[in-house]
């Protein structure tokens, strides 16, 4: 997938659309969001641990994760910029 059709699709589905990035190496331990969101990773690496497994995204991959589910991400060494939709 690509950002254009990533956006495309968060727009039909009524997320609203942010850029946005983390630093290297930076952690966020355990929590939930009161919203659902999509990823579509620009470059740098993510990974996202929820469910007793984990799913690492890079540049071109996507992610989606449901409100309210337990998760904790690691952001990978060159930091990570993402396009993120949330609804």
């Amino acid at each position: 997938m690509d950002r254009q059709t990533f956006e495309a699709e968060l727009a039909r589905d009524g997320y609203t659309c942010v850029e946005n990035s983390m630093a290297a190496n930076h952690h966020n331990p355990d929590h939930t969001h009161d919203f659902s969101a999509r990823l579509f990773v620009l470059s740098g690496q993510i990974s996202v641990t929820f469910d007793g497994s984990t799913k690492t995204c890079g540049a071109g991959d996507t992610f989606a994760l449901q409100a309210g589910v337990l998760h904790a991400e690691q952001v990978g060494p060159d930091g990570v910029e993402y396009v993120a939709g949330r609804k």
